[in-house]
């Protein structure tokens, strides 16, 4: 399994293709969008100028492809608005064109209408289909697959069930599951929350969902289950916001081929130390002759005192 990485600006590029990731994402959303549309009728619901969430220029994508040249680890542009206006499709078309002009070939793209307007218009381009999208089942894409779809993303609510059920209709294919970061409460597809400067984000909102069992305490401790887990000095905890390590071994025999870790806007450091966790991981199921042997060995080697408990596919135990 690969590991897909978020990023959130052209700097952390060399970063993390050195701490591991084979692969990228990441937003484009030009500045002239940005000034017609704003926040409401948003290229990539991340519409976000005062921290590094996404690119905005013609020029960071210049640069990102000589890197992508240079280290070879290729880079995916996301377009995840759940819908555009008619008069959008045909700018999100230039757009598409001009990134193809740099060598970027694969888009990540949420709304339907726009997969099929690509495809209507003749743009030859390698298409993943967003965890932001709706409803997957087989059916859903046995529709798709018939325009060309490369890999299906999994969104955050998919049971390792149900992933390994559409995996098994879908041979020849993709397919992308979360593994670290944003255990966000709501599924993509049905977020009424603006990604902006001008709000907070819903999913930061603080609330309660069903038996509490992980409480912040002063200092940099974490209480999980009466076992206190000490923060780093930068007050890291490997998946303190989602984490599906625990998971992979499950995810592998699903047939799952790329893991996703949500970077885009996080601590640069935090992501480094992410994706060398989730590289150790990997390193450990490669050598785990059962799902056994792999969470004794990831307990032993990444989770001496236990894990922060935010799982995305199970409830975790070290037991």
């Amino acid at each position: 399994m690969k590991i897909v990485a978020g990023l959130g600006a052209v700097d952390e590029y060399i970063r993390f293709a050195e701490a591991g990731a084979d692969e990228f994402f990441c937003g484009y959303v030009p500045y002239e969008w940005s000034r017609e549309y704003g926040t409401a009728l948003a290229l990539n619901r991340r519409e976000v100028l005062n921290y590094q969430v996404q690119l905005g220029s013609f020029s960071e994508l210049e640069i990102l492809a000589k890197l992508v040249r240079a280290y070879g680890r290729p880079v995916h542009l996301a377009f995840n608005s759940l819908y555009y206006i008619p008069e959008q499709y045909p700018k999100i078309a230039s757009i598409v064109k001009k990134c193809q002009s740099l060598g970027f070939e694969t888009f990540i793209v949420a709304d339907p209408a726009l997969f099929l307007y690509l495809r209507r218009e003749k743009i030859d381009c390698k298409i993943h289909l967003s965890g932001e999208t709706g409803e997957v089942n087989r059916e859903m894409l046995a529709f798709f697959r018939r325009f060309g779809l490369q890999r299906l993303i999994f969104h955050r609510k998919n049971t390792l069930e149900d992933m390994a059920s559409v995996i098994r209709a879908g041979a020849g294919l993709e397919f992308e599951a979360f593994v670290l970061n944003e255990l966000c409460q709501f599924t993509g597809a049905f977020c009424n929350s603006l990604h902006c400067d001008e709000l907070g984000h819903l999913c930061r909102v603080p609330y309660e969902l069903g038996r509490v069992r992980r409480k912040l305490l002063s200092g940099n401790n974490v209480n999980f289950d009466d076992e206190a887990l000490t923060l780093d000095e930068e007050g890291y905890l490997c998946g303190a916001t989602g984490c599906g390590l625990c998971a992979l071994y499950a995810l592998q025999r699903a047939g799952i081929t790329h893991l996703k870790l949500v970077g885009r806007g996080n601590h640069a450091d935090f992501m480094e130390k992410d994706i060398r966790n989730l590289r150790k991981a990997l390193d450990i199921l490669e050598g785990s002759s059962s799902e056994a042997d792999f969470r004794k060995e990831m307990k032993r080697q990444l989770f001496p005192r236990g894990c922060s408990g935010n799982c995305y596919y199970a409830k975790s135990s070290w037991d």
